[in-house]
């Protein structure tokens, strides 16, 4: 058996970076991988469907100002956004990941992990044997998350592309169906449209993007419809079946059928604890890891179990897992774990930027969530439009922002934002959450001239200062 003094089960961008912070702490580490070194985010999600968006976004940014819209007349080479694409995940190969690994004397083991008992991990390696790890200190469980494929008749028989198909796909469908009105099915319906692919987007909520201000969702279903996407809301599927000559048809609720030749599942996600040997430590396989703010999961003795990431369904997004990775990382390290300061922002400051045209970008709690947790709040909107920085960046610039107060601190909890490019606003509204700054004290951070940031004097004077 091979000792380590932390083994991480998942190489994802999440296992990475424990597995990189421990290290850097003078911890030997071991981290098991059965796939491609780096995750989804890396060859599937975040880096591939940006690489297909952003020239979508920079052909429609040209278009929207006089003198570039008459140069802009093209379409887009769609070859050439492919090929742009498959650069970004390294033509699916993780060689550079390995020299990551290498550099920090991380060693991995190319396999699936599994728990076997308290502390050891056996891991099938190719020609089917097993290699058992033992950790000294902690086994951190990084093993993500996966697509939820809904219980509905005909839908997994149908062969749905899932986000590494639609993220991977190396020809555009001439027609798609898309389930799901989150950021996934927003964005991709966003990218393969403006592809040349005629696109179906179905939703069971009123607009898109549910959990975020209703604003930015009615902006958002303005957008996919001027691109000329096919929105039907407040719909569900009663039965998908694919034919025999491969096109799709998803037959609704209400009895129409819709038709296409490929079909798009971004309904959700689901842990992946299904096979990582749970059961050897009394955890049920499949579910959610629940942990507490050190990323300890919660009623394991000896406190040598830590989950990181989507598994622990705190906050589902690459950039949170990574900064609940170096927590998870520094506590394994530290000789008392309450030295380390917890993770709080992955439950008070979440950060998400949805890539669809207009760009939502929003960080802390929606007026609604700030309500429900009981605070005070005063709501602050500005018209994005009116800014001068806006009126420079697009003709016509169509936007919003908004601040959510606790209005007894006079901290902001919340910011929301929606326009053309406004996630490049978004790192001010956080450190302002996170670092609790008072208005007051905002009003003297002053915005350049004549940028969009100049919203946050707009904001500052609407609320009254």
């Amino acid at each position: 058996m091979d000792t380590f003094d932390v083994v991480v089960i998942g190489a994802g961008s999440t296992g990475e970076n424990v597995a990189g912070r421990a290290a850097d702490h003078g911890l030997s580490v071991a981290i098991v991988e059965s796939e491609l070194v780096g995750g989804d985010c890396s060859y599937y999600a975040c880096m591939p469907s940006k690489a297909l968006l952003r020239p979508v976004h920079a052909l429609a940014d040209a278009r929207a100002v006089a003198g570039s819209r008459e140069a802009a007349a093209g379409p887009l080479a769609v070859e050439s956004v492919l090929r742009r694409r498959d650069e970004f995940t390294s033509h699916w190969k993780d060689d550079g990941y390995l020299s990551w690994l290498s550099d920090r004397g991380i060693e991995l083991v190319r396999g699936r992990g599994r728990l076997s008992r308290a502390r050891e991990v056996s891991v099938e390696v190719a020609g089917g044997s097993v290699r058992a790890l033992r950790a000294r200190r902690a086994v951190a469980i990084c093993t993500g998350s996966e697509p939820l494929i809904p219980d509905v008749p005909g839908l997994r028989a149908a062969h749905p592309w899932t986000n590494r198909d639609a993220t991977a796909a190396h020809s555009v469908p001439e027609s798609l169906i898309v389930l799901g009105g989150g950021p996934v099915g927003c964005e991709l319906a966003t990218a393969w449209k403006a592809l040349g692919s005629d696109v179906t987007i179905i939703m069971r909520e009123e607009r898109p993007l549910a959990s975020m201000e209703s604003f930015a969702g009615d902006a958002v279903l303005g957008g996919l419809r001027e691109l000329g996407v096919w929105v039907v809301t407040e719909a569900t599927v009663a039965e998908v079946a694919r034919r025999r000559d491969g096109i799709v048809d998803v037959t609704l609720g209400d009895g129409p059928v819709v038709h296409a030749r490929e079909l798009l599942c971004a309904a959700g996600r689901s842990p992946r604890t299904h096979d990582i040997g749970l059961e050897t430590i009394g955890i049920e396989p499949g579910d959610w890891l629940e942990v507490d703010d050190r990323m300890r999961v919660r009623e394991i003795e000896g406190n040598w179990l830590y989950a990181a990431g989507d598994v622990n369904h705190r906050a589902l997004l690459t950039h949170m897992g990574k900064y609940q990775a170096r927590v998870c990382g520094d506590v394994i390290a530290a000789d008392d774990a309450d030295t380390v300061v917890p993770a709080f922002a992955d439950s008070t400051a979440v950060t998400q930027v949805v890539f669809t045209d207009p760009e939502v970008a929003s960080v802390g709690l929606t007026e609604a969530g700030a309500r429900d947790r009981g605070f005070r709040v005063d709501v602050v909107d500005f018209d994005l439009g009116q800014i001068a920085g806006s009126s420079l960046y697009a003709d016509d610039y169509k936007g919003r922002a908004r601040i959510i107060v606790d209005a007894d601190r006079r901290v902001l909890v919340g910011a929301t934002f929606v326009g053309k490019a406004v996630g490049e606003l978004l790192h001010a509204a956080t450190i302002a959450v996170v670092g609790e700054v008072t208005l007051e004290r905002l009003w003297h951070a002053v915005p350049a001239f004549p940028t969009m940031s100049e919203v946050w004097l707009r904001l500052l004077e609407t609320a009254g200062l």
